[in-house]
């Protein structure tokens, strides 16, 4: 059947890409160039297409089009589409004669009538599976896919396999019996109508633990989630009754509101084929599909920690697995780790972050050798039918943007659920590429079991309350057959009862655990309720080694003239000088400071590399070859950690979604995302509220990923003016009435010197806790002389301070009047005190906003003994910054009266004292 015949390696599908050069960056090794003379065509096959040229045609045909009349839809209620293109007449073609079919399709078969043929392709892609995967971009994978769909009918599962689907059925539905009868007020999300989700799951952690897969990250919506917990994944269900009845599921002494009980999640170590796999189920919101950028970031995280793929150390190139014989090493990416992803179909057709997360898919330092995606298609969303959910045929469609194969599956028919699997996975782990598995089946009940769903849906409702259940019609076919007896099939049932009654038993006496600092997050701690202080300075000699080897680039690049000066040579200079030293070169000296002591750091965001404001050049380019460097990845001989500059796709909830799965996965590594501009935050708003300013609190995960927000009225517009710094104070748990600690849900920062951002960026990781931390990180303080910093103001002993008194006042008790402000804009206010030469005018800055520390400014507070005026000023509208925040804090901690001095109008530019 294969036109082409494979010599050696496989041509990799995705369109090829060098990243600039055929070099490998930390974080991103070039797929393996392949050469077309690797290929062959095989020239009896081609002579026999030649001769049956239109039957070809009519092959190519069921192949492209023999989806739209497959009989997918358990529920019968999907109109049969035309298809004319199926048509043997259209190409000319006698249903009676007889074609030499060997090699042209995949049978046993090596002659067959037209009609007996059509029959054939029938059953292959007309039947209760239907595939599109001619648009493929390679004809090495289309032909891959024909040959594997075209085997389908042939194969068979073993009593052993039917046996092992038919009792994880059984035990799904006996679940979701057990909580209708126990607990009949709770909405549990069942999984009824979708059995075959877990005949899947389960089918698919065998063949990941047989292709030599150690660990699976799962992202799962609601529906059925308990089911996959209680039935494959070894959750206790007594935790869930516990949830069920109101009860506290966190152990005493450990903080946090918990969540839902359909947004519950676990850690846990399997065995499949005599081999362990890790199985991770990720915590989803309730804001469905935003957890799928969650789940590819720590895929990747988990690659990085086991330095696999893009993060081996071996001199190969990453590549492929070779469909006829698979080979696996460190460079081979997605060897160890897969992504898996469990979608709704309504969600998944009309949701953005959907579309935005599979931009990631083959984008340099975001891949994951490709995810494996389930839809669990309710052919209905809450109330809302499919055909007014999308505007496309199926569900999936989207996925044809990154020339995804999908393949529709009845749910009805398990076994046919199964050899999808199969092919899924063989799929994925060949050609390391995403690939959809559209599960089709229905909700028993309504959005939730205490909704009635034939007030919007009589039709279907009505066909669904007169199916017979899957477990159940899958049990007796077994029956039938002869694989079981009715007595197994009885134990089965009356064993799960059996283990369900005996959690619920243990309601009472059970104590839950916490396992959320555990393996590399042994030795972290949760925050506590005071605040400490963290020497994070270095020794001033080894910055200067490390600003020095920040701009060193090999002797045979050619350096921007431009950058050798104003940048590289710059640099060197201050470092000298130790004095002068801007925003840009403390943070390399922090960055590289970390990775000297052995911590990995990402930054990631649009244009991050070079900065949108072409001060960073964390990686420089040679103007000859366009070959990158990074500069910082070549300290020492021995560097054993690394910066990993990921330049993003145009997107923010995906990437800011991806970024925290990063942070999630390892305390010792610091991630931070950087936002174009401050404002471009509220295009990720639903990863920051329902994962980096709760996370903890629901789920007890703890992340230290580093938000930097460009912010500044700095004259570009409305739209680039702000990153709202209110919203994130609105969405931190500081207290108005008493002092904070350490545990805050967030840190929320902003600095005025190029020091302070140093000392914020290492505190992120010598710290024993991790928090989010959000810093209002600036555009013009990047070059003002006066945002500048000197080595001793980052040598040992020296750390952040979250409130920075006015140094120019040389008589305390002269002071009568204290401005307080954040940011930037004490450099405006500094300027306009020199001006008027306020000689009784002290300015404080509040480095941190939360914590709020009010200790802190009460102690230099006190140094003005005779102050009888208090102002808070900002740049920005009053209803907008820090005011509304401080202002209570500042009453109510502190017995401040204040009053405020804000922009007063759209188009007021300058902050007026008096």
């Amino acid at each position: 059947m294969l036109l082409l015949k494979r010599e050696t390696s496989p041509v990799w599908s995705v369109v090829n890409r060098l990243y600039r050069t055929e070099k490998t960056v930390y974080g991103h090794r070039p797929w393996k160039q392949q050469d077309e003379s690797t290929y062959k065509v095989n020239q009896e096959t081609v002579q026999k297409q030649s001769s049956e040229a239109n039957l070809v045609r009519l092959i190519n045909a069921y192949r492209q089009h023999g989806h739209k009349k497959s009989k997918i839809d358990p529920l019968k209620l999907l109109s049969p589409k035309a298809t004319p293109e199926l048509d043997p007449q259209l190409y000319s073609l006698d249903i009676n004669k007889s074609h030499d079919i060997s090699g042209i399709i995949k049978t046993d078969k090596t002659s067959a009538t037209t009609d007996q043929v059509r029959d054939i392709l029938e059953d292959v892609y007309c039947n209760h599976i239907g595939a599109e995967f001619e648009y493929l971009p390679s004809i090495e994978e289309r032909e891959w896919f024909a040959s594997k769909m075209e085997s389908l009918p042939s194969q068979t599962l073993s009593s052993v396999q039917k046996i092992k689907i038919a009792k994880e059925m059984i035990k799904s539905q006996m679940v979701d019996k057990f909580f209708a009868n126990k607990f009949t007020t709770v909405k549990r999300y069942s999984g009824e109508g979708a059995e075959s989700l877990i005949a899947f799951v389960q089918q698919l952690f065998d063949q990941s633990a047989k292709n030599g897969l150690e660990h699976v990250v799962v992202c799962q919506a609601h529906r059925g989630r308990n089911n996959l917990l209680t039935c494959l994944l070894n959750y206790p269900p007594v935790i869930m009754f516990q949830k069920m009845k109101g009860q506290r599921i966190f152990p005493e002494g450990v903080k946090g509101m918990e969540d839902v009980l359909s947004h519950l999640h676990t850690s846990v170590d399997l065995e499949y084929q005599d081999r362990k796999l890790h199985v991770m189920l990720l915590p989803n919101p309730s804001h469905l599909e935003s957890v799928n950028a969650v789940a590819i970031g720590k895929t990747r995280g988990r690659m990085q920690t086991l330095k696999q793929g893009d993060y081996s150390s071996s001199d190969d190139q990453r590549s492929a697995g070779n469909p006829g014989n698979k080979v696996r090493s460190a460079g081979n990416h997605g060897n160890k780790v897969l992504c898996v992803q469990i979608h709704g179909d309504a969600a998944f057709a009309a949701q953005g972050i959907v579309c935005e997360t599979f931009a990631l898919a083959n984008a340099p330092h975001f891949s994951v050798g490709g995810s494996l995606h389930l839809i669990v298609n309710n052919q209905l969303g809450f109330t809302t039918e499919a055909e007014r959910g999308r505007s496309s045929i199926y569900a999936s469609c989207l996925a044809k943007m990154n020339a995804v194969p999908v393949i529709h599956v009845n749910g009805d028919h398990t076994e046919d659920v199964i050899k999808v699997c199969d092919l899924a996975v063989d799929y994925q782990q060949t050609f390391r590429k995403d690939i959809i598995v559209d599960l089709l089946c229905y909700r028993r009940w309504g959005h939730n079991e205490l909704d009635d769903p034939s007030f919007t849906q009589p039709i279907m409702y009505n066909t669904i309350q007169n199916k017979a259940n899957i477990p159940d019609v899958y049990a007796n076919k077994l029956l039938e057959e002869g694989v079981w007896t009715q007595e197994e099939l009885n134990e089965v049932s009356s064993n799960w009862n059996k283990f369900m009654t005996d959690n619920l038993k243990m309601f009472d006496s059970y104590k839950p655990k916490a396992n959320h600092l555990e393996g590399c997050w042994s030795g972290f701690r949760q925050a506590r309720d005071s605040i400490t202080t963290w020497d994070t300075g270095v020794d001033p000699e080894l910055l200067k080694y490390i600003g020095a080897k920040s701009v060193e680039v090999p002797s045979d690049m050619e350096v921007h003239p431009t950058l050798a000066k104003n940048h590289i040579q710059r640099r060197v200079d201050r470092l000298v000088e130790g004095n002068g030293l801007d925003w840009a070169t403390c943070e390399a000296l922090a960055v590289g400071s970390l990775l000297y002591q052995g911590s990995n750091v990402r930054i990631s965001g649009q244009d991050v590399g070079r900065g949108t404001f072409s001060h960073r050049h964390f990686m420089l380019v040679d103007q000859q070859t366009d070959g990158i460097t990074v500069p910082l990845n070549h300290i020492h001989d021995k560097q054993s950690a690394f910066l990993e500059v990921a330049n993003s796709i145009l997107s923010e909830e995906a990437v800011l979604g991806f970024e925290y799965g990063m942070s999630i996965e390892d305390p010792k590594n610091l991630i931070l995302w950087e936002a174009q501009f401050g404002d471009f935050f509220n295009g990720a708003q639903i990863i920051i509220d329902t994962f980096i300013s709760s996370g903890e609190s629901k789920w007890l995960i703890h992340s230290g990923l580093v938000m930097l927000l460009p912010n500044g009225m700095d004259g570009a517009g409305p739209e680039h003016s702000s990153c709202r710094i209110e919203r994130f104070l609105q969405m931190c748990d500081s207290k108005e009435d008493q002092v904070d600690g350490d545990d805050v849900n967030m840190n929320i920062v902003y600095p005025t010197t190029a020091a302070q951002y140093f000392h914020l960026l290492r505190r992120q990781i010598v710290r024993d806790y991790r928090r989010p931390l959000i810093i209002a990180s600036p555009k013009v303080l990047l070059r003002l002389p006066a945002a500048s910093s000197t080595l001793s103001d980052m040598a040992p002993g020296t750390t952040f301070l979250p409130v920075i008194g006015d140094k120019s006042v040389q008589q305390p008790g002269d002071i009568k009047r204290v401005i307080l402000c954040s940011g930037k804009h004490f450099y405006t206010l500094q300027k306009e005190c020199e001006t008027l030469t306020l000689k009784d005018t002290a300015i404080v800055r509040l480095e941190s906003l939360c914590p709020f520390p009010a200790e802190e400014l009460r102690q230099e507070l006190n140094k003005y003994s005779n102050a009888s005026e208090f102002v808070w000023s900002q740049e920005e509208h009053r209803n907008m910054g820090s005011w509304s925040f401080v202002h209570p804090r500042l009453r109510t901690l502190l017995g401040l009266q204040v009053s405020t001095f804000t922009r007063i109008s759209h188009m007021s530019h300058h902050i007026i004292i008096y």
